[in-house]
């Protein structure tokens, strides 16, 4: 029987002094700067007709969303609310860890709306734009939390199962960042991709991204432990990560049912554009 595979990688990409350059922000990095480009490359296709300043603003304003939302969202998630009364500074302490991805959504999706309101652009015209773009970030992420030995899962006694030193045993366990890289990361990526080369009804990209998000997060949490300080929350087996992705799912379904009857979104080469946008 081959020796498991054990996750010991340095979290520290690079030290300059007494600075630390850790492999999980270049996980974000990545993520962000990836987006940009895959997005101005669909805004020069005429997905999002608006001048390249307007589709800096949108990019920037959901990058914030991400950061804010997901350091938000864990903190009213997945720790005791508490916080907010003894020690409120530590929603600022993004060094100690903590993002969810539930709640970066929601920080993304806060910023559509200002954005679009802004610009007079239908709103699910943007997160449609946006959506395809996700899956880059989602990946990378993803790869860091494995980089950083953190959520791993159950233990396993297939081939497949890794040490996570972490971890409260020296079980192989599930690589749950592994499975999620794959198919939150490159699966949700090539499938968004594939799905908006051509145009698509208003609500479709957006209905088939929460519907595959949801659905894959939800199948996954059966292999993953649940944070320390939660536990299961019902049944012996329902996780928060579960609770939060039920919506999605519904949402997704609901969108995609929506996106039959509703007009394709509006398509304009960025010459069209370039000259009367500001």
């Amino acid at each position: 029987m081959a020796t498991p595979f054990v996750v010991n990688i340095d979290p520290v990409a690079l030290s300059l002094g007494p600075l630390q350059v850790h492999w999980y922000g270049l996980m974000y990095l990545g993520g962000f700067l990836g987006g940009w480009a895959l997005g101005e490359y669909r805004r020069r296709q005429g997905r999002l007709p608006v001048s390249a300043d307007r589709f800096g603003d949108l990019m920037f304003y959901c990058m914030m969303g991400v950061v804010l939302g997901g350091r938000v969202g864990y903190m009213l998630f997945y720790t005791a609310i508490s916080w907010i009364w003894t020690d409120p500074l530590a929603i600022f302490r993004i060094w100690d860890g903590g993002m969810s991805f539930h709640g970066g959504l929601l920080g993304v999706v806060v910023a559509g709306i200002w954005w679009s309101r802004r610009n007079h652009v239908k709103f699910f015209d943007t997160i449609d734009f946006v959506a395809p773009l996700v899956p880059l970030g989602l990946g990378l992420g993803r790869l860091g939390n494995f980089i950083n030995g953190e959520l791993w899962g159950k233990p396993t006694d297939l081939a497949i199962g890794m040490i996570f030193p972490h971890a409260p045993d020296a079980l192989p366990r599930h690589p749950n960042p592994l499975y999620e890289f794959a198919l939150e990361g490159v699966v949700m990526f090539t499938v968004l991709w594939l799905f908006t080369l051509k145009p698509r009804r208003r609500y479709a990209v957006s209905g088939l991204f929460a519907l595959m998000y949801g659905s894959f997060r939800f199948i996954i949490e059966f292999v993953r432990v649940p944070d320390a300080q939660l536990g299961y929350l019902a049944f012996g087996w329902v996780t928060m990560g579960q609770i939060l992705s039920l919506p999605l799912i519904a949402l997704g379904i609901l969108w995609l049912v929506m996106s039959r009857r509703a007009p394709y979104a509006p398509v304009a080469p960025v010459a069209a554009t370039a000259a009367t946008a500001t």
